[in-house]
């Protein structure tokens, strides 16, 4: 969004509608007024049209109001001389029936008072006029309303972001035409923000678009000492400073944790004022996480932060405090067993098209769904899986939860197009290896697009591989020997088997099959320089050996025998 749409987020201008116009309309004179709001299009034929408009219309006549005695010169400056006190945005005169041409006097009234002329020929009717600027006025709406939903996304990353008030204000005077000064409850400068509108800079130890801070402080005073939820106002010299407006940020129980404050010289749009309202709500929602919020994840992750060891070498009363931090970050117990909960992105799974993750679906309704924003995601998983202690990762997410996280939850989570790794229950000291555990399965969830719990898991390599990874594996490999007629075929992997299985015993596979020795190692002869290797190296042993247990997942083959776990 350019800089100009964003100081005219939510209204047409006269300049906007004139534009859109037919261009065999004229404007007689201009009045300066074209980046003004323009509210609508009425077509009046009253000698005093004023008590029935509202500020910035646009005002059609034919000049009726001129005829006879109403065009002498006195009456028609008094008639647009109440135009003009009634802040009207322009007046258009139309040619016929009553008029070739604007009357001079018109003209000279309109440029005496500086209200904008528009001269309508009578090919253009006044409804034709006024559907045009309805026209423009729904098209303006619709992109406000996408420009108000990206605004607000873009907010939301912010509160997110390394330094997330600092973002916030960035974002803020990105999208809304004003400066912004972020205070904390001490009354101290903790972030600032200047709009490109202004043309001012963030010089270190000056207030915002020039305001010195020290001329703040009756504002900071009031907005500091009141309570409950308002806007104090205030107005300055400085640029950018004819209308200042401050908002208290204020925790649950109406504590004041700081204030924001905003300067512009223009009233702000209804639209403009929402995003303003937005932004108060994170910024009131990140100083009472940092003030007031839950303080065992803090704590826990101080105490962990600057001793690491602490975790497995720290005394017994330091590890039973650790315990109870982590308990009510986790709404658990001292006691009470925990589970490392990895989510894998539908597009990490495979799974793009699953219900719930529209491409592109940013701002969708519903949490947890492929685009939505960070922290929606974040509140979202915090309050499905119960817990304070979530990251959100590169592949997704990452938890740590009391809950078993039963079938129905798996299913919910599913629902939203999520695969879920799910851990086995720990404690404490045993979380690093549970996620080490975990981690080790998301492969198998890209692979397969299934969720999958370690509980469930055989701890073999092809327990850890999975049914559809090792399915490609045994078609990679084994593929010289899966072109040969079935018969052939078959006769091949069961000899290849069974002298993996025995460990390439000749004598121990000839009798397992009922083949001369010589048989057999001409087979596996036959069987080397098919595939392209050589069967004297255990690298190449295993990896045959582990495809060979899978062959039963490929399209006309039995499955394999029940050797044992590789």
């Amino acid at each position: 969004m350019t800089a100009e749409a964003a100081e005219r987020l939510g209204f047409v201008t006269l300049a906007q509608f004139l534009l859109q116009l037919p261009p065999d309309l004229r404007v007689l004179h201009d009045g300066g007024n074209g980046a003004g709001r323009l509210r609508w299009v009425e077509p009046s034929e009253l000698e005093d049209p004023t008590p029935y408009l509202l500020d910035g219309e646009f005002v059609l006549t034919a000049g009726l109001p001129f005829l006879g005695g109403g065009g002498e010169e006195p009456r028609v400056d008094g008639y647009v001389q109440r135009l003009v006190g009634a802040r009207v945005g322009a007046l258009g005169f139309g040619l016929e029936p009553y008029f070739d041409a604007v009357p001079e006097s018109v003209v000279q009234a309109c440029r005496r008072h500086n209200l904008t002329l528009v001269e309508i020929p009578k090919t253009v009717p006044f409804a034709a006029v006024g559907l045009e600027f309805s026209q423009l006025l729904e098209s303006d709406n619709a992109t406000t309303f996408r420009q108000l939903a990206d605004t607000n996304r873009q907010l939301m990353r912010a509160v997110l972001s390394a330094r997330p008030e600092h973002e916030l204000l960035a974002a803020l005077v990105q999208r809304v035409p004003v400066w912004a000064v972020l205070v904390g409850a001490d009354g101290r400068v903790r972030a600032r923000g200047a709009g490109q509108a202004h043309g001012t800079s963030q010089a270190q130890g000056t207030g915002a678009a020039g305001v010195d801070p020290a001329e703040l402080q009756p504002l900071l005073s009031r907005l500091l000492a009141g309570s409950g939820p308002r806007v104090e106002l205030d107005s300055f010299d400085t640029a950018g400073s004819a209308l200042v407006f401050g908002y208290p940020l204020r925790s649950t129980r109406d504590a004041n944790l700081g204030a924001l404050v905003l300067g512009t010289d223009a009233p702000l749009t209804p639209a403009q004022n929402s995003v303003v309202s937005s932004a108060v709500g994170l910024l009131e929602l990140l100083v009472r996480q940092r003030t007031s919020g839950s303080l065992a994840p803090s704590q826990l992750a101080t105490a962990l932060l600057l001793h690491p060891e602490s975790a497995t070498s720290g005394g017994s009363r330091h590890i039973n405090g650790l315990r109870d931090l982590l308990a009510q970050s986790a709404s658990s117990t001292r006691s009470g067993q925990l589970r490392v909960v990895q989510g894998i992105r539908p597009e990490a799974a495979g799974r793009p098209d699953r219900p719930g993750s529209p491409a592109g679906a940013a701002g969708t309704s519903g949490g947890g769904r492929a685009g939505d924003s960070p922290v929606r995601e974040l509140l979202e998983w915090r309050r499905m899986f119960d817990t304070k202690l979530v990251e959100i990762t590169e592949y997704g997410f990452a938890a740590i939860t009391r809950l078993k996280v039963d079938d129905a939850l798996l299913a919910e989570v599913e629902r939203l197009g999520w695969r879920l790794v799910v851990g086995s229950a720990t404690e404490f000291t045993g979380l690093a290896g549970a996620y080490e555990r975990a981690s080790s399965l998301r492969p198998r969830v890209r692979t397969t697009g299934s969720s999958v719990r370690v509980d469930d898991v055989t701890w073999s390599v092809t327990g850890l591989l999975g049914n559809q990874a090792g399915a490609m594996l045994a078609a990679r490999l084994l593929e010289p020997v899966m072109a040969l007629e079935p018969e052939r075929r078959d006769t091949l992997l069961g000899i290849l088997r069974a002298w993996l299985g025995e460990n390439g015993s000749w004598d121990a596979t000839a009798k397992a099959t009922g083949l001369h020795r010589n048989s057999v190692r001409r087979q596996i002869g036959v069987l080397s320089e098919l595939l392209g290797t050589d069967f004297n190296q255990a690298q190449a042993r295993a990896e045959f050996w582990i495809a060979l247990q899978y062959t039963g997942e490929l399209p006309g083959l039995q499955p394999a025998p029940d050797t044992g776990p590789a």
